[in-house]
């Protein structure tokens, strides 16, 4: 393959999109792209909408950068006409989500937390992302004295419906519920029995759901459920994950995907279709090693794909079901990397920096990027964030 790139530099901004299971282009077709930059002198952020051409036509908010936004910006993403952009404010601790309408700039403000609206609009579904960075997302650090809820208050968070009109968010799925209708609910119950004896009675498992990713009809979302990153390893706490699919209104409920001890898996996302999941998983021929892997919204058909074992983030091409992008680390920086489903094999890669200095700093911060790569929705052009200087910067790949 060939490809041709161009970079969107924001002068005296540190600018990435956001995550790469969002679509940065309006939906709209104009070719506007939808960017969070951070002025690192005062550590604020901002919301800019650019035209197809990296010019500036829109900038809202200011938002005190947390460690969050070093990954994922604001969360920014589109409502399905175009009319509204909604992004996250606040802190982890007591996040807020604005509606802005770019027409008026008159915004709506909800105390809630939101990784981006659904494709099929209002209302929006999320999990508490700042449970994730208190569970040690980012620097392996556990923290729970940080958390929006207590973790071992498991009526009290979990999967929330967020609305702006009225503003509110409602807990409508709680990690109990999640648990009492678990398949594997004597397993976590054991190793609840397991964390209990060590720490004492009023403590448990750290569960929590996190993670919400939509497929691009709208009308089905995945979600983790488990003990992320740090209580596993600084707790001795059984290593429990799993991936979940459900439809919109939570009547079906699907286990998809066991990546609890033993059994690798990272990054799973939606395939075009809005059946399939595509991600990184455990090698049929061995559960300990990953590969590129997908398998359907049920759980069923799982198969690997690619013996390509990077741990990045994959999704695969609206207009080519045979295309397949991702990303890397390597020695320097990183690369997006173009894989074929019908062989498996790389079949093109773009070089992009993805940290400052001689190796990648840990953590989330101003040093480092996750490249993300997106497609737009016709297929014929990608998203990225890459970090050749002090500030970052969006490149677009053309195909």
């Amino acid at each position: 393959m060939t490809f041709t790139t161009r970079e969107f530099p924001l002068p005296g901004l540190w600018a990435l999109h956001s995550y790469y299971t969002l679509y940065p282009y309006a939906p709209d077709g104009s070719g506007r792209i939808l960017v969070a930059g951070c002025d690192l002198a005062s550590q604020t952020v901002k919301v800019l909408v650019l035209d197809r051409n990296g010019r500036v036509q829109h900038q809202f908010g200011k938002v005190p950068a947390t460690a969050s936004f070093w990954h994922t910006g604001l969360w920014q993403s589109w409502s399905p006409d175009a009319r509204f952009v909604y992004y996250q404010d606040g802190t982890l601790k007591a996040p807020k989500v604005v509606r802005h309408e770019l027409s008026s700039g008159n915004q709506v403000v909800v105390n809630a937390d939101l990784e981006g609206i659904p494709p099929s609009g209002e209302p929006g579904i999320s999990c508490p992302h700042g449970m994730l960075y208190a569970a040690g997302y980012g620097d392996d650090v556990y923290k729970p004295q940080d958390a929006p809820v207590p973790f071992q208050a498991r009526d009290d968070h979990g999967i929330s419906s967020v609305t702006f009109d009225p503003p509110q968010e409602k807990l409508v799925l709680s990690v109990r519920q999640i648990l009492q209708q678990h398949p594997q609910r004597d397993r976590i119950l054991a190793a609840d029995a397991q964390v209990r004896q060590q720490y004492g009675d009023d403590d448990g498992v750290t569960l929590m759901a996190y993670c919400v990713r939509w497929n691009p009809a709208g009308d089905r979302f995945l979600f983790y459920f488990g003990n992320h990153v740090a209580a596993p390893k600084l707790r001795g706490e059984p290593k429990l994950g799993w991936v979940f699919t459900a439809d919109r209104a939570m009547k079906s409920i699907h286990l998809a995907l066991d990546v609890s001890a033993g059994r690798r898996g990272v990054h799973w996302g939606w395939q075009p279709d809005g059946e399939r999941l595509i991600g990184y998983g455990s090698h049929p021929d061995d559960p300990a090693r990953m590969c590129l892997s997908e398998v359907r919204f049920d759980g069923s058909d799982y198969r690997m794909l690619s013996e390509h074992r990077s741990g990045g983030h994959p999704s695969v091409s609206p207009a080519d079901d045979d295309l397949i992008v991702t990303d890397e680390g390597i020695p320097g920086g990183g690369a997006v990397v173009f894989i074929s489903r019908k062989t498996g094999t790389e079949v093109g890669r773009v070089p992009l920096k993805k940290f400052i200095g001689d190796h990648e700093p840990p953590g989330r911060n101003a040093l480092r990027v996750c490249h993300h790569p997106v497609f737009n929705q016709t297929g014929d052009r990608v998203l990225c964030n890459s970090l050749p200087g002090p500030d970052a910067t969006l490149v677009e790949i053309s195909l």
